[in-house]
């Protein structure tokens, strides 16, 4: 075994974080930080895009985009942050590249990515409009 798999062992072995779900480049989640303000300590959500992730083993990271105000802000987070209580998956975003860039010079709905659907199928047949509905006795 080579030293660095040795080291990259070790460190995943004493790494005792919170749980994260399996998310990727593109999906809108909810980070929940651990903020220590004087004695107090509070969480706060940071909802965003994932902009990126990098790196591999401890020192993976990933970056969160989100509007404020008119305004972006980007946080990067370390996968192994003692900081990080836990992490929500919002939606599962649609794209093809890995690294979002882009969406740094985009704004208002141009900055919003497709949304992958989930579709249920129901028991029951949808209604039909009333048009719908009238335009079909007719033609009967």
């Amino acid at each position: 075994m080579a030293t660095t798999d040795l080291v990259r062992k070790v460190t995943l072995d004493r790494h005792q974080g919170p749980e994260l779900p399996e998310f990727k480049t593109g999906d809108t989640i909810g980070v929940h930080v651990k903020i220590k303000e004087g004695e107090k300590e509070r969480i706060q959500l940071f909802k965003g895009i994932v902009l990126k992730i990098q790196g591999s083993g401890m020192g993976r990271s990933f970056t969160v985009r989100k509007v404020a105000s008119g305004v972006g802000v980007e946080r990067t987070f370390p996968f192994a942050s003692p900081a990080i209580a836990k992490i929500d998956l919002v939606s599962i975003g649609k794209i093809r590249r890995n690294k979002l860039y882009y969406l740094r010079k985009l704004s208002g709905r141009a900055a919003k990515i497709e949304s992958e659907l989930v579709t249920v199928k129901s028991e029951g047949k949808k209604s039909k409009g009333k048009k719908a509905a009238k335009a079909e006795e007719k033609s009967n």
